[in-house]
């Protein structure tokens, strides 16, 4: 497979909410011709960023029906099927091929704390019940386990559908490592908004963005600048973006993101609990931001 088959730039979106906690789905529609519109080549659905640990499992095999339906192929819709959940993870991962996404994203099981032997077993189970391309994430920040560069290199040999990986631990000698030894045909993506030319240097082909949502052309531009030798000036949009990224996780994600929607007029800020949203200091501060970078007047 192509190892750009998802491209560079995936948004890993956000599931706008009702004030009651309901998903807002006129608002699902504006988020997803908002990050078309705005450059993202792949949506990531029902994942960290989506508050998929407060959805249902019927909640997200809504969404992944009504991405799909709303996004006519224009982009690629990769599921959030990943838990710390053998079993509930591959039948997730079934239930979504049944409805028709490109693929599936699969996180490091969280709080179980497994070895790297039990890493290796969960996603190679969970991969073999699909014939999807499976995206491997790994965020130790998240998940209290890093999934080593030796597990992940194992699992892009033994298993062939594997074909990407976001990776999210932040540590470029580990990037590097995984990119010299994977398969060959495996994408790396930084998983981390404020490291995104970094990660470039070590390898990866692009990223899985939560910023996309606000800044997609300009993460776009950064990438392209890349890709095409213009390392100083990627270098520049990086550095240019690195308050916004910052405030955009100042606090429990994806607040901060909801609130920069709604000052957009995009969505509502509305999250569910134990999120809750920005109190009027940090509503002040990102919105100072947004308008120094004139993304809000």
């Amino acid at each position: 497979m192509d190892t750009v088959y998802f491209g560079r730039l995936l948004t890993a979106m956000i599931t706008p909410m009702t004030e009651c906690g309901a998903i807002d789905w006129p608002r699902v529609d504006s988020v997803i011709e908002h990050l078309i519109q705005n450059g993202t080549e792949s949506i990531v659905v029902a994942g960290t960023t989506g508050e998929s640990p407060t959805l249902s499992h019927e909640e997200k095999l809504e969404l992944f029906r009504y991405t799909v339906r709303q996004a006519k192929g224009r982009v690629k819709v990769i599921a959030g099927t990943g838990s710390n959940n053998t079993d509930v993870s591959r039948q997730l991962t079934r239930e979504a091929e049944e409805i028709g996404v490109d693929g599936v994203m699969l996180v490091v099981p969280y709080y179980n704390k497994p070895t790297q032997e039990g890493l290796y077993q969960h996603f190679k189970t969970v991969a073999l019940s699909t014939s999807l391309p499976v995206m491997l994430y790994n965020i130790p920040g998240r998940s209290a386990v890093n999934m080593n560069a030796d597990t992940m290199v194992r699992l892009t040999h033994d298993v062939e559908n594997i074909s990407a990986i976001k990776e999210s631990s932040g540590d470029l000698v580990q990037v590097m490592e995984l990119v010299d030894r994977k398969r060959k045909d495996v994408a790396v993506y930084s998983g981390m908004d404020e490291l995104v030319v970094p990660y470039l240097s070590a390898g990866s082909i692009g990223v899985v963005s939560v910023a996309s949502h606000v800044i997609g052309r300009e993460m776009k531009e950064m990438i392209e600048a890349f890709v095409h030798g213009n390392v100083d000036e990627a270098g520049k949009l990086q550095r240019r973006f690195i308050p916004l990224i910052q405030a955009l996780f100042m606090t429990s994600s994806p607040a901060p993101l909801k609130n920069a929607l709604a000052a957009m007029e995009i969505c509502e800020e509305h999250v569910r609990l134990p999120i809750v949203p920005l109190n009027q200091a940090e509503k002040t501060y990102l919105q100072t931001i947004l308008q120094s970078l004139q993304i809000i007047h």
